[in-house]
């Protein structure tokens, strides 16, 4: 049976970038808006079903090591996101929207900070899109930095641990009791993930009520008028 696109670009990455695509993935979806549409649950989930040859062509170190890795690019994409907000956010909310920039899930990603307060950093993590712009928006109403820098140090740890843990360990057990590897199923599994967990953000996004995103962009040209450090 012909392998299906989702398998064959994420065997691709595994194979022929391997380590280093996957940290510029991980890094560039927490903390670079272009990087919203990228992989980054279900490839994590199947670097964690292919860990042990990413560490054997990583100089073999030991698979702890692949992912103490990976948490880092998340921690440091998001630090780089909640820079760029900081510094040049509210220029976002004048820019046009093209192919890779949408002002409506920065502005969702507001309404979701809102909502959530600092634990957004952490939440956010597990929500494909949100966990891209939350950063940006933590950037850009000043959230104080030792805070946003525990919420991101906790959900990078949880988000890449269960992710890549839960394809080893599943892909260990699945060998063991059923004499298979997951490896042949990757599209399968990347597919339902993507189902389970962008689904619900894209029909918030693209099918909630219009008024949602008018009163969010009313209400922070109010906040930027009363903080001129938003200016």
């Amino acid at each position: 049976m012909d392998k299906g696109f989702v398998q064959q670009f994420i065997e691709w990455i595994i194979h022929n970038g391997g380590l280093y695509v996957l940290l510029l993935v991980i890094f560039a979806e927490t903390g670079l808006f272009v990087g919203f549409f990228l992989p980054g649950d279900s490839l994590l989930f199947a670097a964690g079903i292919y860990v042990k040859d990413l560490s054997k062509a990583f100089y073999g170190v030991h698979f702890s090591v692949i992912i103490l890795l990976v948490i880092v690019a998340s921690i440091l994409g998001n630090m780089v996101g909640y820079w760029f907000g900081y510094k040049y956010g509210s220029q976002l909310f004048t820019r046009k929207d093209s192919f890779l920039f949408r002002k409506k899930h920065l502005l969702k990603a507001k309404d979701f900070y809102e909502k959530y307060g600092k634990a957004t950093i952490f939440i956010a993590k597990f929500l494909p899109i949100l966990r891209t712009f939350a950063p940006i928006v933590a950037g850009i109403v000043k959230m104080e930095k030792p805070a946003f820098t525990l919420f991101n140090v906790l959900g990078s740890v949880a988000w890449v641990l269960s992710m890549m843990l839960g394809g080893y360990y599943l892909q260990q057990w699945v060998e063991t009791q059923f004499h298979f590897s997951l490896k042949d199923h990757i599209e399968a599994i990347a597919l339902v993930i993507i189902l389970i967990t962008t689904l619900p953000v894209l029909f918030k996004l693209f099918f909630g009520k219009k008024d949602d995103g008018i009163a969010a962009a009313e209400e922070l040209v109010k906040d930027m008028g009363k903080d001129k450090k938003l200016l």
